[in-house]
């Protein structure tokens, strides 16, 4: 599955699709700005697996802040058997930096 673009994702997000979203930063980050998603840092991330098995074929979209960090939770989960997972490149300064232009 391919990665996701902030566009794509405010796309899904206004047209109230359905997808399982996951930020993997410190709680300290996700207090100062999120996009909504579940916190699942990425130092838990392989613990919280097992509460993620019923999502195995759902979408899931991951982010950070800048993509690299839910880069390797995407390849966590691929190598778990989760078969539709996306991670949002860029992270939040993409969001970030689109809402600012709009």
């Amino acid at each position: 599955m391919k990665d996701i673009t902030v566009q794509e994702l405010k796309d899904k997000v206004d047209n109230q699709e359905k997808f399982v979203f996951i930020d993997v930063r410190e709680p300290g980050e996700y207090q100062g700005f999120n996009l909504g998603a579940k916190l699942i840092p990425l130092g838990q991330f392989v613990d919280a697996i097992p509460d993620l098995e019923e999502h195995k074929d759902d979408e899931i979209i991951i982010h950070c802040r800048s993509g690299m960090r839910s880069n390797t939770a995407k390849h966590i989960l691929i190598s778990h058997g989760f078969s539709n997972v996306r991670n949002l490149l860029g992270g939040v300064l993409a969001w970030q930096e689109m809402e600012h232009k709009g």
